[in-house]
């Protein structure tokens, strides 16, 4: 008996507690939190759909993302909303399909053809014949390099590789055709060396090397160093930062925690999962958003979608979206 307690004691000492004077995150404080988030997610959606006809990867494939997991979970969503996403993401790729079908693909180049399939992924969309033009560019695109190359640098979303590399694997696993499962296989795993050969520098970087190792078959030890690594560099406040020499925000926090959730590995009870979720709640603002600076340059003529924050809401609107997500997984799951 003694010794099971030693070894009981040893455990636990491997795991950061929840400090004294710091309180573990209730359900019931994280059901308050995401039912304020929603409906600006929900605005900011259709604002974005009213004011464009493109579709974007911060409007649509991010509030996609939420109000799926939060449907899922018994929150009330707006379906005519939901709905109209999904239908604008279709229509967007749609009149895309000539250049598709030529190789040109559209603005924005592989990231907003998988962060779009990702989107009718989420909506349990089959493949057809826009998606079938959309993975056959995907497959001719970079077809010389041995990863996919991200349209531009917008940072943190688009500062690496990394994402679209994630993204694109996930598009052409979901809806690649039979004929083209030969060239995915061979690209997929020229991709897989990159990986593996890559050294992180951003926690973009990070979470996402360990979400595509997920979804590709490498070895177990290998995503126990990506996981770890992750968990290493949580801040003393509970969240994560984008770089070392920043301080923490819902951006890096959200995507670690979805990353870390969505692993099977790590729980929600983990203690590293319920500082993260804590520094979420003490950081959403009273009207149910997150704020976070942007650090990509306009390129593109503002517009305003209802979401708050400006010219950060961009940003803004992805990181809370991560954040929302973040607090639904870490939900019991017989909510």
């Amino acid at each position: 008996m003694y010794r099971v307690i030693v070894l009981f004691c040893f455990i636990c000492c491997l795991q950061e507690p929840i400090l004294a004077g710091e309180s573990a995150p209730t359900p019931t404080a994280i059901k308050i939190a995401i039912r304020k988030s929603i409906p600006l997610i929900e605005k900011a959606a259709a604002g974005s759909a009213r004011e464009r006809k493109c579709f974007t990867c911060h409007n649509q494939a991010l509030a996609v993302l939420v109000l799926d997991e939060a449907k899922q979970r018994g929150f009330t969503i707006d379906e005519a909303n939901f709905q109209l996403q999904i239908d604008h993401t279709a229509a967007h790729l749609k009149r895309g399909l000539n250049n598709y079908q030529s190789g040109k693909g559209q603005g924005g180049g592989p990231d907003t053809a998988s962060y779009a399939l990702w989107t009718l992924e989420l909506a349990g969309r089959k493949p057809d014949e826009v998606t079938n033009a959309v993975t056959g560019y995907l497959l001719e695109r970079n077809k010389d390099k041995n990863h996919w190359i991200r349209n531009s640098t917008r940072p943190p979303s688009m500062s690496c590789d990394t994402n679209t590399n994630y993204f694109v694997i996930r598009a052409l696993k979901t809806f690649g055709t039979s004929d083209q499962t030969a060239r995915i296989e061979t690209r997929i795993q020229q991709t897989q060396q990159w990986l593996l050969d890559l050294n992180p520098q951003s926690t973009e970087d990070r979470v996402f090397q360990l979400r595509s190792f997920l979804i590709l078959d490498v070895d177990e030890d290998v995503t126990q160093t990506a996981i770890d690594t992750l968990l290493n560099q949580q801040q003393a406040d509970g969240g994560w930062s984008q770089l070392p020499e920043m301080t923490s925000d819902a951006y890096a926090t959200g995507t670690v925690l979805v990353a870390l959730l969505r692993s099977d590995q790590i729980t929600a009870d983990h203690p590293a999962i319920r500082r993260g979720i804590q520094y979420l709640l003490n950081t959403q603002l009273p009207d149910g958003s997150w704020h976070v600076v942007t650090r990509a340059k306009p390129f593109q003529t503002y517009f305003e979608t209802g979401y708050p924050h400006g010219n950060d809401q961009f940003i803004s609107i992805t990181a809370s979206s991560w954040a929302t997500v973040a607090l639904l997984l870490a939900l019991p799951t017989d909510k």
